[in-house]
C-alpha cells in the first residue's frame, strides 16, 4: 500500500511539473462551455457540446451578438485551436483574392466572384471582430485577417494580412491553428504551414478574450440557409501566456 502511495504521489508531482513548465492553460474541458457565455439568448442553443468538441449548429439567424466568448482576458499569447467546417451550405458570392491581397477585376473594374456553397466562422483575438482569424471555405484559404485585408490602401498591410498558401484540409477534416500574437504583430501556422507571418494589427487592444464567431445560420423567413453559415466545430483549446 505504502509503495502504491508513493508511486501515486510521484507521478502526481510530476503531472503538476509537467503543467508548471509547460504553461499551456486549457480553455475548453470537453464537457461543456464552463468559462464561456453567450452574449444573446437566441443564439444560446446554437453552441452546444457533443462527442466532446464544441459544436455551432446555427439552425435560425438570430440578431445580435452570436459569438462564444471565452470570460478570461489576454494581452500576449500562443493559441493552439482545432477546428472543422461540418458542411458547405447556402451559396456565397466568393471573390478571387490575389496573392498581395487584392482583388481581381473585370474590364469594367467590377470584382469578379464565383457563387458557391460555403461556410464562414473565425476567432476574434482579444475580443476584437477586426483582429479576426478567419474560418471559410474560400480559395484564398483560411487565417487571412478580412477585417485588416478588406478595404486596404497600404499594399504592405494588405499583403502581410493574406494568407501565403491555402493550408486548409477538406470540408469535414480537422484543421489546426497554432496563433502567435505580441504586441500587435501576428503570426498564423495553419497545419503546419505558416500562411501569416509577422503581420501587424494597428489598432487591436492590448487585452482581451478570444471568441468563436457566429457568422450566421439558417434563414427562416427566406427558407434557406446563408452562404456563410457557421456549420463548425472546435476542440483542444489552449493558450499559453507571453510574458
Amino acid at each position: 500500500m505504502k509503495k502504491l502511495i508513493a508511486i501515486t504521489l510521484l507521478a502526481s508531482l510530476a503531472t503538476l511539473c509537467f503543467a508548471q513548465d509547460d504553461g499551456w492553460i486549457s480553455l475548453f474541458n470537453g464537457k461543456d462551455l464552463d468559462g464561456w457565455e453567450i452574449k444573446t439568448k437566441a443564439a444560446s442553443e446554437h453552441w452546444k457540446v457533443k462527442d466532446g468538441v464544441i459544436d455551432c449548429s446555427p439552425s435560425t439567424h438570430p440578431k445580435g451578438d452570436k459569438h462564444l466568448w471565452n470570460t478570461k482576458s489576454f494581452k500576449d499569447f500562443k493559441l493552439h485551436i482545432e477546428w472543422r467546417i461540418k458542411s458547405k451550405k447556402g451559396i456565397y458570392e466568393v471573390p478571387v483574392v490575389l496573392p498581395d491581397g487584392s482583388y481581381k477585376k473585370d474590364a469594367n473594374g467590377k470584382k469578379i466572384t464565383n457563387p458557391q456553397p460555403g461556410a464562414d466562422s473565425g476567432i476574434y483575438l482579444r475580443g476584437s471582430s477586426k483582429a479576426q482569424v478567419n474560418i471559410w471555405c474560400w480559395p484564398i484559404g483560411s487565417g487571412e485577417f478580412y477585417g485588416y485585408r478588406n478595404k486596404q490602401d497600404d499594399p504592405k498591410t494588405r499583403a502581410a494580412v493574406t494568407p501565403k498558401v491555402n493550408a486548409d484540409n477538406a470540408v469535414g477534416e480537422w484543421n489546426t491553428f497554432e496563433i502567435t500574437l505580441v504586441g500587435d504583430i501576428v503570426t498564423v501556422i495553419l497545419n503546419g504551414k505558416t500562411v501569416i507571418e509577422k503581420a501587424q494589427l494597428l489598432g487591436i487592444p492590448a487585452e482581451g478574450p478570444i471568441a468563436l464567431q457566429h457568422h450566421g445560420g439558417y434563414i427562416p423567413e427566406k427558407k434557406r440557409w446563408g452562404g456563410a453559415s457557421s456549420l463548425v466545430q472546435f476542440r483542444n483549446i489552449k493558450i499559453k501566456p507571453i510574458e
